[in-house]
């Protein structure tokens, strides 16, 4: 990741404490934000977006074992004001270059610590910072958010929960679909993860989140019975003990009384506010990008983006061969020789490949051999990436990635770490930086949400933290996946990349889906799946389904095969939380791609494609098939000269999709 063009204008101001209140004011670079910090017997900051209160005021503290608390009676030693021009150039992302112009307010307090706040025409963001030399423990931090309006929150609950040990909730997969209450009307026991969306006046929306969340725990947030929510981090572990899925998990069994413990100088993760003035707004989004850590990898171009042929979800369940499935190798060369067929970059082995229960990676199976698919994945420019627990990675790390990536293998997909406590974060940052120095690639699984660990280590291409396709499985017709798939562009997708496991070619109508675990099926339309690769943000792209299935569906498979996973360009043309979606994205090649996905309500739409130039453009078009309502495999797929006046009439059916292909063309071609 490159920083261009950058520039900084700062202002020290010295002033002596005062227990008068004070307000200094802060501005994103177009005027449309404003965050205004009360200075007196505490700390507190309100925002606002173009005359509409986004956040009242609201304090913010972090209170130490040792009995200080920041932010209240605050000495301020200094104010020091910043405004930056800055572009971003990441290696792997939705765009080429990204726009991080901010200005930004720093609070330097006696004790050796600060607050900044900085604003960015995207939303807002604080944090603490110190520059103690000794240890800190960090027992408890506030974060809060007032409202002055009991709005309405759409909420992603921690799955499980028991009201009796509402402390286990803090072992989770980061998984659960979204629950529309008033702020008052949500359940006060109950963690909500991040990110988690507010809907104000005027119609628009505050996305929350964090970001840069290195050697810390996550940030959970709670109802309090009223027009407010609560900050809530998970204690730091003081025993942990192997266990869970098939003993790959670290289980708490008992925690300490503070949350953190770091010793010297550090900041601690932004709290991020990302303000729309309208739901669109919210489907492109760069904060979290743009307040992560740098990038530690001087050198991206091993970094190697692509689709991944998949075998867990569809059970291993190839047809038509002469040799039985499963976990062995003549399974697998037929996925690499599928690939090859394909251009599809690499094949995952997921789960079983190594000895049950052992936790031990250097355990193979006696009916794999790695060495061997290595090669011959390789004789056919397909890679190689190994599924793996968190346990067995934790317990070998050094040895696991050095042995594999001397074998050839390009990464791993780690799963079931199902904690965002201190120790459990570290982790994620200890795996990319063992990992990056032998050039693996990681896909995280039981995952927390994005904080910007794909910026800091651009060699983490991936993460889960979305109830993703997988719960196809299992899921009964209570589960409503459509919907879900129009609401998470909105608010989980803006924390970063999703490996959400898009591409089922069984189809399923609202009456028709059920669960069939061994040949599962997608809620939706074959143009819903289709939208989902140009929708979905993610540099490592699945195929979840098997070869079989996408031999009898060459067009559709071609089409998935070709499409980028990385662009130069991005463009939120249209779309409403829960209802509908519609991207464009511009391929490096000059390709535009156009994905648009409704709920299960049938929509005839017309797509505004005024932002193309002047260039000649023909266009595939994939489309919901008359019949899509009943069958939902039905699709049409025919090309057609880009109309003068660039609008595209389409309609999807119940559970709907659609998709363009927009190519530059010499006048007179095809």
């Amino acid at each position: 990741m490159k920083f261009l063009a950058l520039t900084a204008v700062c202002l020290l101001i010295a002033q002596a404490a005062s227990a008068k209140a004070r307000t200094e004011e802060l501005s994103s670079p177009d005027g449309m934000l404003k965050i205004a910090v009360e200075i007196g017997e505490r700390i507190a900051y309100s925002v606002s977006h173009a005359g509409t209160e986004v956040v009242a005021l609201s304090p913010v503290s972090m209170r130490l074992s040792s009995g200080i608390v920041w932010g209240q009676n605050p000495a301020v030693q200094g104010i020091k004001r910043t405004e930056r021009i800055a572009r971003i150039a990441p290696p792997l992302y939705k765009r080429a270059e990204i726009n991080a112009a901010y200005r930004e307010l720093s609070i330097r307090c006696k004790g050796d610590y600060s607050i900044t706040f900085r604003a960015y025409n995207q939303g807002v963001a604080y944090r603490f910072a110190t520059t103690a030399k000794g240890e800190i423990k960090v027992a408890e931090e506030e974060v809060l958010l007032n409202f002055s309006s009991d709005y309405q929150a759409i909420v992603p609950y921690v799955r499980d929960f028991n009201p009796e040990k509402p402390e286990a909730q803090f072992w989770n997969s980061f998984e659960n679909t979204y629950t529309t209450k008033k702020l008052s009307e949500l359940q006060s026991k109950r963690l909500i993860f991040l990110p988690l969306v507010v809907s104000l006046n005027d119609g628009k929306r505050l996305c929350f989140t964090e970001a840069d969340l290195e050697s810390y725990p996550g940030l959970y947030l709670t109802a309090t019975g009223g027009a407010a929510l609560k900050g809530v981090n998970a204690p730091y572990p003081k025993s942990i003990e192997q266990g869970g899925h098939n003993m790959l998990q670290g289980l708490v069994t008992e925690r300490e009384d503070y949350i953190a413990v770091s010793k010297g100088a550090r900041t601690y993760p932004w709290r991020v506010l990302t303000v729309s003035a309208n739901d669109r707004e919210l489907l492109d989004n760069d904060l979290v990008y743009a307040l992560a850590a740098p990038s530690r990898i001087d050198n991206t171009e091993w970094i190697k983006p692509g689709k991944v042929a998949w075998d867990w979800w569809n059970d291993w369940n190839i047809d038509g061969v002469d040799f039985r499935t499963g976990v062995n190798n003549r399974t697998y060369q037929y996925y690499i020789d599928f690939a090859a067929k394909h251009g599809i970059e690499y094949v995952i082995l997921d789960e079983g490949w190594a000895v049950n229960k052992k936790a031990d990676l250097l355990q193979v199976v006696p009916e794999i051999n790695i060495k061997e698919l290595v090669e011959y994945g390789k004789s056919r420019n397909v890679g190689i990436i190994l599924w793996a627990g968190y346990w067995a990675v934790n317990r070998d790390m050094e040895n696991v990635f050095k042995h594999y990536s001397e074998i050839g293998v390009k990464g791993f997909k780690v799963d079931f770490m199902d904690r965002d406590d201190q120790p459990m974060v570290e982790f994620y940052y200890r795996s990319a930086e063992t990992a990056a120095r032998y050039r693996m690639l990681l896909d995280f699984h039981g995952a927390y949400k994005p904080t910007g660990l794909h910026c800091t280590w651009p060699n983490v291409v991936n993460f889960e933290g979305v109830h993703g396709l997988e719960q196809m499985k299992w899921s009964g017709m209570d589960v409503d996946q459509v919907t879900y798939d129009v609401t998470i562009p909105f608010i989980r997708m803006l924390a970063g990349p999703m490996d959400y496991t898009q591409g089922a070619m069984r189809n399923a109508t609202r009456a028709n889906y059920r669960p069939v675990n061994s040949e599962p099926m997608s809620q939706g339309t074959r143009c819903h799946q289709l939208a989902e690769y140009i929708i979905f943000e993610s540099p490592l792209n699945m195929l979840c389904d098997n070869p079989s299935n996408y031999m009898r569906e060459p067009e559709c498979t071609a089409f998935i095969a070709e499409t980028p996973t990385v662009w130069e360009q991005t463009v939120a043309l249209d779309g409403t939380i829960g209802e509908y979606a519609v991207i464009a994205r511009k391929s490096k090649n000059g390709t535009w791609y156009v994905g648009g996905l409704t709920n299960w309500k049938k929509r005839d739409y017309t797509v505004d494609l005024s932002f193309l130039d002047n260039a000649n453009y023909g266009m595939t078009v994939f489309a919901d098939g008359i019949n899509a309502d009943r069958v939902a495999r039905d699709y049409t797929a025919k090309y057609y000269d880009l109309p003068a006046d660039r609008k595209v009439k389409v309609t999807m059916m119940s559970g709907g999709g659609f998709v363009l292909k927009i190519t530059p063309v010499l006048k007179g071609t095809k």
